[in-house]
């Protein structure tokens, strides 16, 4: 029996009900978010891109097609929408629909910890936990609960592991004003996109990006901190992955077959590229259980954010 194969019109039914929003129907930007999140519901899109919900996605969209950073939607929730605004709103959400590609790359901007930076299919959408982190957890401030390095001002070498967009170095070079930041990653391409973003934030003299595999171009350099976001997806979770997630670079994903592949390389190489009063600050996600299996005897020290609870560790270089 021949398989039926669904119709254009069907595949793009989600598509033509934005097209069937009348003139005046929406009016404020509260309307156009509240119809975007019916439609993301009703469409089962995912949320993993910077964004973990769909009325975030849809705020976040809203703001970007009127030049707005999302920390001013609320002072303009019931402004209203002219209408040339309204169809370029309705037409990013048609598309954010029928591409399901993250809303990242549709409008080449995702921000961190308030910050913007360009992002497009060359690299993974950043989403790190590590953003928050060096906030909270460096530099010895009064309201922080455990700094991991105290003295901020004194860290003068920083490395970043498989740096994609360069976002996590740009964002150290804030925690740590006076370090020299190294950013590597093996795709030509991410160091592009590096590049772009550390441009636009005047840092060349700061961040230096190095194509290569991990430690490779560095040479014998020694660093006070190392921070890395390596690809750490075992087998199983990168076959199924959604289609959102399918739309980035597998590289950034693809950890192996259990996921420690690239880590385990990053644990056994950096102690000799940090300084004895160092320390390698590095997210896996879910490996926690299987790197704890694998390296019983390690002083990991996990770490917590808004949103992840041991997703991320900190080891000491003497602990290494």
């Amino acid at each position: 029996m021949a398989k039926r194969v669904k119709s254009p019109a069907k595949r793009s039914r989600a598509a033509s009900k934005l097209a069937e929003v009348r003139p005046g129907e929406l009016v404020t930007l509260l309307d156009f978010v509240r119809f975007a999140v019916s439609r993301f519901v009703e469409a089962k899109l995912t949320f993993a891109h910077g964004t973990t919900d769909p009325v975030a996605e849809a705020a976040f969209l809203v703001c970007e097609t009127l030049h707005l950073h999302p920390d001013q939607f609320d002072t303009f929730a019931t402004a209203r929408v002219t209408a040339r605004e309204a169809k370029s709103i309705l037409d990013l959400i048609a598309l954010r629909v029928a591409s399901r590609k993250p809303a990242a790359y549709l409008v080449n901007k995702i921000y961190m910890r308030s910050l913007p930076f360009h992002v497009d299919e060359r690299v993974i959408v950043p989403r790190s936990y590590i953003g928050e982190l060096l906030d909270s957890h460096f530099g010895g401030r009064d309201d922080q609960p455990a700094a991991l390095i105290e003295n901020a001002s004194a860290v003068e070498n920083v490395l970043d592991l498989c740096t994609g967009s360069g976002c996590l170095a740009i964002l150290a070079s804030r925690t740590f004003p006076n370090a020299k930041i190294d950013a590597v990653d093996i795709s030509r391409e991410a160091i592009e996109v590096a590049a772009r973003n550390v441009a636009d934030y005047g840092l060349q003299d700061r961040v230096m990006l190095h194509r290569g595999d991990l430690f490779a171009p560095l040479g014998d350099k020694r660093y006070d901190l190392i921070i890395a976001n390596p690809p750490y997806v075992d087998a199983e979770g990168l076959a199924a992955l959604p289609r959102e997630c399918r739309a980035e670079p597998k590289l950034a994903f693809d950890g192996g077959a259990d996921g420690l592949e690239v880590i385990g390389r990053i644990l056994s190489e950096a102690r000799r590229h940090l300084t004895p009063e160092g320390g390698l600050l590095c997210e896996i996600g879910r490996c926690r259980p299987a790197l704890e299996a694998a390296c019983p005897e390690s002083e990991f020290l996990w770490l917590e954010t808004e949103d992840s609870q041991g997703e991320v560790f900190w080891i000491r270089a003497a602990d290494l």
